[in-house]
């Protein structure tokens, strides 16, 4: 089976790119490969790589392709409010139209990366455990899109188009991509550079969270599947329910461990702030899929490759989304003036 993945060359990408190809999957990558394609080295030749632009969709991406697994996008709340339209544009829209092609050529299975952060009601709001049935009024640009995204591929769906959606809880762990700007790698990262974990608001903000290679094993999970069982289907997909201070004290319990001393910092101050806590029995129940890789294991993991110099340059902007995005498009804007550099 050939397996289109969009957003490959990315974070979660090149390790669901991995695990396909582990489990006998033929795959074809589609990424515009803004953060480069290096974390797909090692498996390069063993893949087809196709350099393109979601926003642009080309049908012949599709030719011979069985199932989609849909990845590419903005990727958290600062990207989307860095530029709504394009968030807009590139999480919602895109979806849309790929998800049209898809249903025109008879690729009934179609697996898309939305968010847990759909369900944030708020710092404030009642504290309750949300499954897949909850009402939501997403309120972040970011939650939005993949919410209207997730509207979108409901309204194609159907016989001959069965979206699987899954909203994944904040993910953490060590991919070919790194990043440093999500929750538990961000806290490693500060403890090997400061020696200290700033929380703030008290930490008393709860988040789902996953390790990237369970979320690659999900995507699998499901196209391995009968797509009677995960057709046109909502999964939550989260390793546990965290509080944010919770999460520091692991970090700083492992490095203590591995004979680093790190110190926590509590910051109290605004109320503001996401937070939600999920349930995921339905896809335990369902396929039987239960995340393994805990916050803990993940972070011996991230030390170890850190330790023997992989993804160890932490001042790399590619490794924050945010920072890399602010930079390309400060340098589009000067060649538009310029012309090329020689």
């Amino acid at each position: 089976m050939l397996v289109l993945v969009t957003g490959g060359a990315g974070y979660i990408g090149s390790v669901v790119v991995r695990e396909l190809l582990d489990n006998g999957f033929a795959v074809r990558v589609l990424d515009k490969c803004l953060f480069g394609d290096e974390g797909l080295n090692s498996v390069r030749s063993r893949i087809e790589l196709i350099r393109g632009d979601i926003n642009r969709f080309d049908s012949e991406w599709l030719e011979n392709v069985s199932a989609v697994i849909h990845l590419a996008g903005l990727s958290n709340d600062p990207m989307a409010e860095f530029n709504p339209e394009a968030n807009r544009r590139l999480n919602t829209e895109a979806t849309a139209v790929l998800g049209e092609h898809c249903k025109s050529k008879g690729i009934k299975r179609f697996i898309f990366a939305s968010s847990c952060s759909i369900y944030d009601k708020g710092l404030l709001a009642e504290d309750i455990i949300q499954d897949e049935e909850s009402p939501v009024e997403p309120r972040a640009a970011y939650a939005v899109s993949k919410y209207q995204a997730e509207l979108e591929l409901k309204r194609l769906a159907g016989h001959d188009f069965c979206p699987t959606i899954l909203r994944q809880g904040t993910v953490y762990g060590w991919s070919p991509r790194m990043r440093y700007d999500l929750v538990v790698n961000t806290f490693v990262k500060f403890a090997f550079e400061k020696g200290v974990l700033v929380v703030h608001n008290g930490g008393e903000m709860w988040r789902p969270l996953v390790d990237v290679s369970d979320v690659a094993k999900a995507y699998v999970a499901c196209l391995q599947a009968d797509i009677s069982i995960v057709g046109n289907q909502l999964f939550n997909i989260s390793y546990k329910n965290y509080r944010i201070l919770e999460l520091a004290h692991w970090v700083r319990k492992v490095f203590r461990e591995l004979g680093v001393d790190v110190e926590i910092e509590v910051e109290y101050g605004s109320a503001k702030g996401r937070s939600y806590r999920v349930s995921t029995k339905k896809i335990e129940r369902v396929l039987g899929f239960k995340p393994t890789v805990s916050v803990e294991d993940a972070v011996r993991i991230m030390v170890d490759k850190i330790r023997s110099g992989i993804t160890a340059d932490f001042s790399n902007p590619r490794y924050y989304n945010i920072q890399w995005v602010e930079i390309l498009t400060f340098a589009e804007q000067i060649i538009r003036m310029t012309g090329s550099i020689f």
